[in-house]
């Protein structure tokens, strides 16, 4: 198990991926044996274990041979399990809707001001989680303005409800400044609001972290100006220890406290995904400097 199955082992980890592939590959050059796929195996699981990963399955593969890549593979009559391409087809990947957790930037206010429809004022966007159905009680964030979803379009459509993943327009009950980077959210279930935000980052700009410079985080549709005022740890790959650290280069993994221009509207990425993660940008460069998941709100 080499430094970079630990990476992106930990990555996985992180990310909160449920269903994990292992594919042990070259088992030709190793003339399809089953002891060396199984002493493998069993140190990966002494990792998965360390990092809490709790659904591994692992697939012996010869990449060049084609062996379980899309066909069982007939040089290895001890593997009673699937093909990798059989495995990727039948996996299990959907996620039940959490209703509660209705969150949507609003990407444009559709106001086509023409004599018919004078009066028009819709808030388009993309439902990132849960459900917004009619009459329910939404707050604009960061506002903490309040209304009630009067209608719900999608193309021609006018249904009852609008769920995660899809494009739509709400149109509100009351009239409200509403602009681009705004989320509408279910107002029983409000999200965190701070600028003072604590976060596991992936660092993956060639330039080391500099916390002397402003950077701009993209949180969804809404950007916004961020300093780094700590770095909690870092993550040493090998050992998996957090240790005390005062710079982050390509490839660290670790965890920082920000501070943002704007208050963000955020989830704490355990509990919504779609809304608890962003990324840094390098003022500089506009390159992307790290990856950003959302774990606490900072004192």
């Amino acid at each position: 198990v080499v430094e970079q199955t630990i990476r992106h082992s930990y990555l996985v980890s992180l990310l909160g991926i449920e269903h994990v592939v292992v594919c042990l590959n070259k088992m030709d050059m190793v003339e399809y044996s089953e002891s060396v796929f199984n002493g493998i195996v069993e140190k990966y699981k002494t990792l998965a274990s360390d990092l809490g990963l709790k659904d591994v399955t692992f697939i012996p593969v010869s990449a060049l041979k084609g062996d379980n890549v899309v066909n069982e593979s007939e040089n290895m009559p001890w593997y009673q399990g699937t093909s990798l391409l059989h495995f990727l087809e039948t996996v299990d990947v959907e996620v039940g809707p959490e209703y509660n957790l209705a969150r949507m930037p609003v990407q444009w206010v559709v106001r086509p001001q023409t004599d018919e429809l004078h009066d028009y004022r819709g808030y388009a966007g993309r439902v990132l989680s849960g459900a917004f159905c009619i009459n329910d009680k939404v707050t604009v964030l960061p506002s903490g303005s309040t209304s009630v979803i009067e209608r719900i379009e999608i193309f021609d459509q006018r249904p009852q409800e609008a769920v995660a993943g899809q494009s739509v327009t709400l149109h509100l009950r009351d009239n409200i400044d509403i602009s681009r980077g705004d989320v509408l959210v279910n107002s029983d279930h409000l999200p965190q609001d701070s600028q003072l935000i604590e976060a596991d980052v992936c660092w993956m700009d060639a330039r080391p972290l500099d916390d002397s410079i402003t950077y701009l985080l993209q949180h969804n549709s809404k950007i916004t100006k961020c300093k780094i005022r700590e770095i909690v740890y870092k993550v040493d790959i090998n050992t998996l220890e957090k240790q005390e650290a005062y710079d982050f280069k390509l490839n660290d993994i670790g965890r920082i406290i920000i501070k943002t221009a704007d208050s963000l509207p955020f989830d704490f990425y355990t509990d919504n995904k779609a809304n608890g993660a962003a990324i840094l940008i390098d003022s500089r460069t506009n390159l992307t400097a790290a990856a950003l998941m959302f774990r606490a709100v900072a004192d």
